[in-house]
């Protein structure tokens, strides 16, 4: 029988999609077969989609179709639970859940969105569902704005709803609370709630998740976009309606603040479009004009002139009806929302103890290293040793919106080279929000510290023919900027390479920091993220046709690093041939490389030379390696050549859908790590995380 949890909200708005992708987050460091599903959906428009069910589908990478995923939408429920026929509607149910039990480890049923008139008729619906299901109940409620007693009314109704239906709670969570009370009400919760209430959680409120886009708005206010179309995605922090002279309204504007004004007040239309290009004022997200009154055609012209343009709105409603609706407008979170579904995962995360009712679920059995619990391991050590990394590339809108995430983790502290105004603008241009106190921006160009790193440049280089002028002009380059702050201890590891070439990353570090002791060869090590497990990959990245000697060398490094990552090494010295059928020079210098690993490090498993098909296939292995404690097992796969590794790994990402973490490179005294120039955000945020850790260790 499938292990299944639902998810069930004891009113509105309570949040359900922060637990939903928390939830998967944590089943899938168990198993990859995760499903959703959802008895009721809200009616959609011929040719859209739920957006809620798109957003879990596509984010968690689910194998699972869209209509997979719910038994019917809101009006069909509706008139069957209207004319009586709950039996057929149940039927519906069921059978529609129990194609995701049979296919799937796992399945995260979500409950209703308050399809009824009254949250009586809700919490029974949601409770008979469940029970019908028997599954297990995840009870959701939300503090936002509210009193204790308050809070605790409705979680309290919803868990005498479940408890008359005999479902078993596994947990209680309270969304959106006040940070200060937080304490206070979990005391609260202690004391009143019954002792089935399962595990008590409470996640303090976010002002990011609260905060709607003015897409959001623009939906819900039904208004029409006259500019700003790029930048729809904008959060709106507060609404301020503005009926003063524009020299008032800048004093009193604020950042992410959207401007509700009439129509005919094209002073504060202009007034906030300039501002918005200027450093000097708060950054804007948008404007509104009300009354349904539009600007003249020459003010439209102006603006449409205008190089950046935030988006500005029309309504037909008066300005004090207008900023009604719009303190109502309830904010959610989209598939591209990446800053927000990170905040989420990292809320679910710190405040959730999932682990403690996932463990009351029967059968829920860790598979190993999958991807997802790889990715959580990175995350977890690289937050219990804080360390500083450097990213050069200031100029590359990848690293500043891997910054933005990398911030809402909270894992590390950062280093950004580039000219202060640059970045800053590049960031408000593409909709990044940085906390410019948290993020160090040094250009190197005007740096003191410039003098200082270019005189210790000229002491290491200067037998190589290296003057003081040639340091200074040296340090004006990036990567040897952020390569001088690691070697220096200013910085503990550098991540470059999205916007440079891989020799561009890796020269300065080798003639700065240089190989680590008893290390003579640098080497790179990928971590593939299969659909069921993570393997390492070595080398892929720096040594064209390495010797014996270094290709142990390599072997020897890609153990230790995976063991430093989590990952059990066995290692397998990949050629054309395994064991002893194969005969000539590049078998014979991997069967070299691999008696020199076990003489050198007689405590890893090695195995050499093996074929990729025995080194992964238990049962290919099993017959062409009997006796081998490797074959058909690898962890580890070590290439005899650049050319057969860096093709290999680029096959299997592309054909597999793998996700490739590195190159990771190995053998130096510090770390300096290199990303691919068509490297996405997510490689970054991986790579950045992996240089902390190896920068602890």
């Amino acid at each position: 029988m499938a292990r299944s949890l639902y998810i069930s909200s004891s009113e509105p708005y309570s949040g359900k999609t922060l637990i939903a992708l928390g939830c998967f987050e944590v089943a899938l460091r168990h198993t990859k077969k995760v499903a959703l599903f959802r008895p009721i959906i809200r009616d959609t428009k011929v040719g859209f989609k739920d957006h809620n069910i798109e957003l879990i589908l596509n984010h968690h990478n689910l194998d699972q179709s869209y209509e997979s995923t719910y038994a019917m939408e809101r009006t069909e429920a509706l008139n069957l639970l209207a004319h009586n026929k709950f039996d057929q509607f149940i039927e519906r149910v069921i059978n529609k859940y129990k194609q995701l039990e049979e296919a799937y480890d796992f399945v995260i049923c979500e409950g209703t969105d308050y399809i009824g008139d009254g949250s009586e008729f809700e919490l029974d619906l949601n409770a008979l569902i469940a029970k019908n299901l028997d599954l297990p109940v995840l009870v959701l409620g939300q503090g936002l704005g509210r009193d204790i007693d308050d809070i605790l009314n409705p979680i309290q109704w919803a868990i005498q709803s479940y408890q008359d239906h005999n479902c078993k709670i596994l947990g209680t969570i309270i969304n959106k609370v006040q940070p200060e009370r937080r304490t206070e009400l979990l005391h609260k919760l202690r004391k009143e709630l019954p002792e089935n209430a399962g595990e008590l959680s409470a996640i303090p409120s976010n002002k990011i998740l609260s905060s709607p886009s003015v897409r959001e708005i623009a939906e819900q206010l039904n208004a029409k976009v006259l500019f700003g179309h790029e930048h729809l995605d904008n959060l709106v922090y507060d609404f301020q309606t503005v009926a003063m002279r524009l020299n008032n309204y800048f004093k009193l504007m604020t950042e992410k603040s959207l401007a509700i004004t009439p129509g005919d007040r094209t002073d504060i239309l202009v007034g906030a479009m300039q501002a918005s290009m200027s450093n000097k004022r708060p950054n804007v997200s948008g404007i509104i004009l009300t009354g349904g009154m539009l600007p003249s055609d020459e003010t439209l012209e102006v603006i449409d002139g205008l190089p950046q343009k935030i988006p500005v709105l029309s309504v037909d409603s008066f300005t004090f009806e207008t900023s009604v609706k719009a303190e109502q407008v309830k904010s959610s979170i989209h598939q591209k929302d990446t800053q927000k579904i990170a905040l989420s995962l990292d809320l679910f995360d710190k405040y959730v103890e999932a682990s403690k009712f996932f463990k009351k679920l029967a059968g829920l059995k860790s598979q190993g290293m999958t991807p997802k619990m790889f990715l959580y391991h990175l995350r977890k050590i690289a937050g219990t040793n804080r360390r500083k990394i450097v990213l050069p590339e200031g100029n590359d809108v990848r690293i500043l919106q891997a910054i933005e995430i990398l911030q809402s983790q909270n894992l590390v502290d950062l280093v950004l080279l580039g000219d202060d105004s640059a970045v800053k603008s590049l960031a408000n241009q593409n909709n990044i929000s940085i906390d410019y106190e948290k993020l160090e921006i040094i250009n190197p160009q005007t740096s003191p510290l410039r003098a200082k790193y270019a005189q210790e440049y000229f002491n290491l280089r200067k037998h190589k023919g290296v003057n003081m002028d040639m340091a200074m002009d040296a340090l004006t380059d990036v990567s040897y900027f952020g390569t001088m702050m690691v070697h220096h201890g200013d910085a503990h590891g550098m991540v470059s390479g999205a916007a440079h070439t891989t020799q561009h990353t890796i020269r300065p570090a080798l003639q700065i920091i240089k190989t680590s002791e008893g290390s003579q060869t640098v080497s790179s090590v990928f971590f593939m993220l299969l659909e069921d497990r993570v393997v390492a990959y070595g080398d892929c990245a720096i040594n064209p046709d390495p010797n014996a000697q270094q290709l142990a060398e390599i072997a020897i490094s890609s153990a230790d690093t995976s063991q430093r990552f989590g990952i059990e090494p066995k290692v397998a010295m990949l050629s054309y041939s395994s064991g002893s059928s194969g005969k000539g020079a590049d078998v014979e210098k991997v069967r070299e490389a691999t008696e020199i690993v076990k003489k050198l490090r007689p405590d890893i498993l090695v195995e050499g030379p093996i074929q990729y098909d025995a080194a992964v296939d238990l049962a290919v292995g099993q017959k062409k390696l009997p006796n081998s404690p490797v074959a058909g097992q690898a962890s580890v796969l070590v290439f005899p050549d650049l050319n057969t590794g860096n093709n290999t790994y680029k096959a299997v990402q592309r054909e597999t859908g793998a996700l490739a973490v590195g190159p990771v490179l190995q053998g130096l005294k510090k770390p300096v790590n290199d990303l691919s120039r068509g490297c996405l955000v997510d490689d970054i945020v991986n790579t950045v995380t992996i240089t902390a850790i190896q920068s602890a260790n």
